[in-house]
């Protein structure tokens, strides 16, 4: 446990130090941010941050590369979310443990689907319509050090087009997992979305930053209950993430007040929540898990101020049919109200059999 945190720690300062650019988290200053989004239901229903996880889940693969282990071996899945003003989403994603080479392999795709969009010039005269869309590929390895580590990394290569105006980059992510099966501890560290732009948008301006962030995650399962604790801390690269949005202030009086300068409340206790998550997930038997997730960066960034209602909870249910599990999730991102997921994830070698041929591969294998 110690070599994990002195490693954890390392690993923080070192990419706090080399990401000092990419400090301010404020929606529209990065591109590719759809790279941050939740990719399956069971991740949204924890609210969007999983570094640490002893389930058998492989969308977790993209939250954590140190997670894809040989409990994901030939498993599929597939996700579907419909998210708000109608854009679609996609995600998929697959795992293979390589006996031979003692090492996991994971393979995903991610897209995003905006629609059309009418195309005017200055004048508003219509030239037709233009589509929108974003996608990524991404690659995963994976190993085990010692009885109680992993480590993995996931290589990604994303594009965007939006109309007549594209970019890509390469990106990678890396990450280190603990986990102490004696004490149902699991503890997760990963630096995610670390990359260039090959491509951008505007090739006269430079290039925009990518969407990096840092989390370390501690998942806790409960000896005597079925429940599974998870606390999550992310963009951990930076103290102040707190948005000062001037439309907050209000002031009716006709002089101003100390209340005018944001600089006058340190907003300790707000800035702290803001890099933190929390979710719990209700394990009953072998076959349903319940999960409940709170994310304050979300609550206060998309909340409306006088009616916040939901904004940042997010629930979800999963049922583990052998052969076939389904997860379902609805997420409250803002006041506005909230989004639907669903996803499915197939254990292919207990669908298709395919027979002694296979055996040098392992596809009939169970871990």
């Amino acid at each position: 446990m110690s070599r994990f945190i002195r490693l954890a720690a390392g690993l923080a300062i070192t990419v706090s130090f080399g990401f000092q650019g990419y400090a301010q988290i404020t929606g529209g200053q990065h591109a590719f941010e759809y790279l941050r989004m939740s990719n399956s239901p069971h991740v949204s229903a924890l609210g969007g941050y999983v570094p640490a996880s002893p389930d058998k889940d492989v969308t977790f693969t993209l939250q954590n590369p140190a997670l894809l282990n040989p409990g994901y071996h030939n498993q599929l899945a597939l996700n579907y979310n419909l998210y708000y003003a109608g854009i679609g989403i996609a995600n998929l994603q697959y795992a293979y443990h390589v006996a031979p080479l003692n090492t996991d392999f994971g393979f995903g795709v991610q897209y995003y689907n905006y629609g059309s969009f009418q195309n005017t010039d200055v004048q508003g005269n219509n030239l037709g319509d233009i589509r929108a869309a974003d996608y990524s590929i991404n690659l995963s390895a994976s190993r085990r050090y010692l009885e109680r580590w992993r480590y993995g990394a996931t290589l990604k290569w994303a594009q965007s087009i939006l109309g007549d105006r594209s970019a890509m980059a390469v990106l990678a992510d890396v990450g280190v997992v603990y986990e102490d099966t004696a004490n149902l501890w699991t503890i997760g560290v990963v630096a995610k979305n670390m990359g260039v732009m090959l491509k951008k948008y505007n090739p006269e301006t430079q290039s925009e930053p990518m969407p990096f962030d840092l989390q370390i995650g501690v998942s806790k399962q409960l000896r005597n209950l079925p429940l599974r604790l998870f606390i999550v801390g992310h963009h951990l690269y930076e103290w102040n993430v707190r948005y000062n949005n001037p439309a907050d202030k209000v002031n009716n009086s006709l002089l101003p007040t100390a209340d005018d300068t944001a600089t006058n409340k340190k907003y300790i206790a707000d800035k702290l929540f803001r890099h933190l998550n929390f979710g719990v997930e209700l394990i009953l038997g072998k076959r349903i898990t319940v999960s409940a997730a709170y994310n304050h960066i979300r609550r206060s960034e998309l909340g409306a101020q006088d009616a916040k209602g939901l904004a940042g909870f997010s629930f979800g249910a999963g049922v583990n049919l052998n052969k076939l599990q389904v997860h379902y999730a609805r997420s409250y991102m803002t006041s506005a109200g909230a989004y639907n997921e669903l996803g499915l994830s197939f254990q292919l070698n207990k669908f298709f059999a395919i027979g002694k041929k296979t055996e040098a591969w392992g596809w009939d294998k169970t871990y």
